[in-house]
């Protein structure tokens, strides 16, 4: 096992910066020191690893960090797992023969902390294993020689994370959980907002019956090679970096010595120590290019609401729950299919076009006048909700507005001028409408309509077989048709607001559900009121009643319903 009975004044002289200046080995109470080398803890404010524990810890840029570990005898397995995070490393892994025993430790006379730091330092040691780069990298031997070991990292990139795992027991620890034999994901279906993935299960879930639960990245830059490093990405829009926690990473000491307040609270207040799914302290302000999803022990999931014509990133993680450690599949990439063509409607000068849009849909007409033209006109009639319209003239924007009822839009004309018009639906549900576009100023099918197109009815004149209702005009002299139809008592506003579909025109109704049609103006806007009495009703009967008002050019256009009911006794 690591740090088995390490002499006492070596474990001192590996806890202490290598900076330090000579100085006296300082007394202990030893039953208290064997205790804080028993708590796992202990070893995050020192540089000695642990064994059988992942620690993390902090580098700066072009600072090396040194961790020991002894080994106490010959022929030990031992396994080294370095995990960069967000930035490259260096490291370098050596080892070199254990010091003898101090001759004056028997006397009780300890030596100089300066001689003892030449004994280990002053050697070179025998180097195992190097690397560069980004990557998860091991050392993994069956047979280690006793020694005092050294692990040197560098980071010349930038300050970043990194984690470090040491055990002597690697066939029984298995911390990380495996891979299969085929570590790659599979991109089995693709749509132009979804995409479904499948991998093989870890056999640390399938054979070791360990708790396994996956755990989907998805952005849009690169694919990442840990866990580690997506949560350094998820932190890295704090100002300088996400500061460790005493106790974790830094000891007071190091929060002083590098500029940092050693308050125990400083964290809290900062406000940005937050646990994770994973059990891990990331940063509560997410990019919104980086997401992830943890989905339990399934192995298919489907990816949503992505962008059309849009490459993504995923990569997939293996998480042992009981260790809090993972490992990373070979992550994939795919490009999500385009936005189907719209088809485009070509409008006719002066004539109306019918357009159906799906709920959240969008569909694209274009007007192209053959003849020069100072201006041109657009008449939209939304039949349900309101519909966004959108206007360019030769790619410039000259309209955007939400549109309900009828709506005229005057613009200035261009020769030679193409208009393309894009109409996006509800969010609701389907939207249906009618359109004209004319360079004819006095080509007008669709009626003048006021504000309100409420139908207003008189509750004193209420009689048995009579109501009185009242509706405002315009001061454009147009015709207008009243109907009723006879409803059950049970009838709501809810089954009214199905029926409100305004381009449904008289033509659609019964001969018998028709009550008179008139003319009717007035120059006055404020006396534009016309009143009428629909007589011939039976007692105590609910009626739905509707006027049309049409246009010049025979379009109708529909004021909202009103559900009435005659008296049941007079």
């Amino acid at each position: 096992m690591l740090l088995l009975r390490c002499p006492l004044p070596l474990l001192l002289l590996l806890l202490l910066p290598l900076g330090s200046r000579p100085q006296k080995l300082p007394t202990r109470d030893e039953e208290l020191f064997q205790m804080q080398i028993r708590d796992k803890a202990f070893f995050h404010d020192s540089s000695v690893i642990p064994d059988g524990a992942e620690i993390s810890s902090y580098l700066f840029r072009d600072t090396p960090k040194r961790y020991f570990f002894v080994v106490e005898e010959d022929n030990t397995p031992l396994a080294v797992t370095v995990t960069p995070c967000d930035a490259p490393l260096e490291w370098k892994l050596s080892v070199q023969e254990l010091p003898e025993e101090a001759s004056g430790e028997g006397s009780g006379d300890p030596e100089p902390l300066e001689q003892q730091k030449q004994q280990i330092t002053n050697e070179e040691g025998t180097e195992l294993f190097s690397y560069k780069g980004n990557d998860v990298e091991y050392f993994v031997s069956s047979s280690s020689p006793s020694g005092l070991y050294q692990l040197d990292l560098l980071s010349t990139e930038k300050d970043t994370h990194f984690k470090v795992y040491a055990t002597t027991t690697p066939e029984s620890d298995q911390p990380y959980p495996e891979l299969p034999y085929d570590p790659r994901i599979d991109v089995t279906s693709l749509g132009r907002t979804t995409v479904t993935l499948a991998w093989k299960p870890s056999p640390t879930a399938s054979l070791l019956r360990q708790p396994i639960q996956y755990c989907i990245v998805i952005n849009k830059e690169h694919n990442f090679k840990s866990l580690c490093a997506v949560e350094a990405k998820l932190s890295s829009d704090d100002a300088f970096m996400m500061a460790p926690k005493p106790g974790l990473d830094f000891s007071p000491f190091d929060f002083a010595h590098f500029g940092f307040p050693a308050d125990n609270n400083a964290g809290k207040e900062r406000g940005f120590l937050k646990s994770s799914k994973f059990g891990r302290q990331t940063s509560p302000k997410l990019r919104v290019d980086l997401h992830r999803v943890c989905i339990g022990n399934k192995n298919i999931f489907t990816v949503s609401d992505l962008k059309p014509d849009t490459q993504y990133y995923f990569d997939m993680f293996a998480v042992n729950t009981n260790t809090n450690m993972s490992t990373a599949y070979v992550g994939t990439f795919a490009r999500t299919k385009e936005e189907a063509k719209q088809k485009t409607v070509e409008l006719k000068d002066g004539k109306v076009t019918d357009v159906f849009i799906k709920r959240k849909g969008a569909k694209f007409l274009r007007f192209a006048p053959v003849s020069s033209h100072q201006k041109v006109t657009f008449s939209v009639h939304c039949c349900l909700d309101a519909v966004q319209i959108q206007v360019r003239r030769d790619g410039k924007l000259l309209l955007s507005q939400s549109v309900e009822g009828v709506r005229q839009f005057q613009l200035r004309g261009k020769a030679k001028a193409k208009y393309l018009i894009r109409l996006k639906g509800s969010k609701k549900g389907a939207s249906m409408l009618k359109i004209l576009a004319t360079t004819r100023p006095n080509k007008q099918s669709f009626p003048s309509l006021p504000e309100d197109t409420r139908i207003k009815a008189f509750d004193k004149l209420r009689t048995c077989s009579s109501v009185t209702v009242a509706w405002l005009g315009t001061q454009e002299r147009n015709k207008f048709c009243i109907y009723k139809r006879e409803v059950d008592d049970n009838y709501n506003e809810e089954q009214k607001k199905r029926e409100q579909n305004q381009c449904l025109g008289p033509d659609t109704r019964k001969k018998s559900e028709k009550v008179l049609c008139k003319y009717f103006h007035s120059q006055n806007i404020q006396k534009a009121v016309t009143t009428e009495t629909i007589r011939g009703l039976q007692p105590g009967k609910s009626y739905l009643l509707d006027v049309y008002v049409i246009g010049h050019g025979g379009h109708s256009v529909k004021y909202q319903s009103k559900l009435v009911k005659t008296r049941k006794f007079c």
